[in-house]
Order: structure tokens, then C-alpha cells, then sequence
């Protein structure tokens, strides 16, 4: 088995069902278990002019190759209607590999750690709740001090408001 961790976003539709039923679609295929699931957390969204984001990570025990684990995660978008129409556009719902294992992997279609993710504090605070002294693989650093690095003024723990 491996561990991965995913991030979870949404700012459009009903965001906290949307998330909610895609984790719960996710972790019911075989060869993925879920180890942790972070609070959902309301962020500014980065981009063109949306409505506010709520983020979140979970960690995962599979039994899936990298390449293949994308795949479900891009199916599982389909099914909750992501259109990829503007760059940084809002969404139903954005699911993101960020990291397997130690692994390092730099293709045209995935990279292992996901490239941007150290410099994302609506990344970076739900994954340190779950996962505070995972290496980030190219960095060395653990991610419970990486997420002290970025501004985090703009990710607030949702309440349901």
C-alpha cells in the first residue's frame, strides 16, 4: 500500500454536498482508504473575479499507481459537471494529487508533488491538519513548516455560515 494526499476544492453549486459526496465516491473504490479528512475551510479564490472557495485534503491509503489515481480523480470531476473552460476559473469541484509516497515524478500530464502546492496556503493548512510531518519530497521540509511560510489571512475553518 501507499499513502497520497488529495486536495478538494468547490465554489460553485451546493459546495459542502458537493465535496462531501465526491470524498465519499472516492474512498468507495476499491484499493482506496481513507486515513484522514481535514475540516473544509473558506477561501479567496485565486484567479479571475468567483465566489469564495471551500478547500479541504484528505490522506489515503492505495493500492493505485499515480497515473491511474488521476484518472478516477478527473472521472470524479466529470461527475459533478467541472467544466476546465477559463484558467483558475471557478468549479464544481477541483481535485488535485498532491503527493504519493516520497515520490517525485515530473510528466506532461502529472507532477508529483503537485508543482504549486507549497506556495498555497488553502492547500497547505488543511494538509497540515492531517498530515503535519509529511515530507514534501522536493523541498525536504515537513509541511507543518511550510504552511507557516504563506500567508494563510485568507483560509478561515468553515462554520456552515
Amino acid at each position: 500500500m501507499h499513502i497520497s494526499a488529495i486536495a478538494f476544492g468547490s465554489n460553485m453549486g451546493d459546495s459542502r454536498a458537493i465535496l462531501s459526496a465526491s470524498v465519499k465516491i472516492l474512498c468507495q473504490i476499491p484499493g482506496i482508504t481513507l486515513k484522514a479528512k481535514s475540516n473544509l475551510y473558506k477561501t479567496k479564490a485565486v484567479g479571475p473575479p468567483q465566489p469564495d472557495y471551500l478547500n479541504g485534503c484528505i490522506s489515503v491509503y492505495v493500492d493505485i499507481e499515480p497515473f491511474k489515481l488521476l484518472e478516477i480523480l478527473l472521472e470524479i470531476e466529470n461527475q459533478f459537471g467541472r467544466e476546465r473552460k477559463e484558467h483558475w476559473g471557478a468549479r464544481t469541484l477541483d481535485l488535485d494529487l498532491l503527493l504519493y509516497d516520497d515520490l517525485i515524478l515530473n510528466t506532461p500530464t502529472l507532477q508529483i508533488p503537485h508543482p504549486r502546492m507549497i506556495q498555497r496556503a488553502f492547500v497547505l493548512v488543511p494538509l497540515a491538519e492531517i498530515a503535519p510531518d509529511w515530507v514534501e519530497p522536493v523541498s525536504k521540509r515537513v509541511i507543518k513548516d511550510l504552511v507557516k511560510e504563506v500567508d494563510c489571512s485568507d483560509v478561515c475553518l468553515f462554520t456552515g455560515d
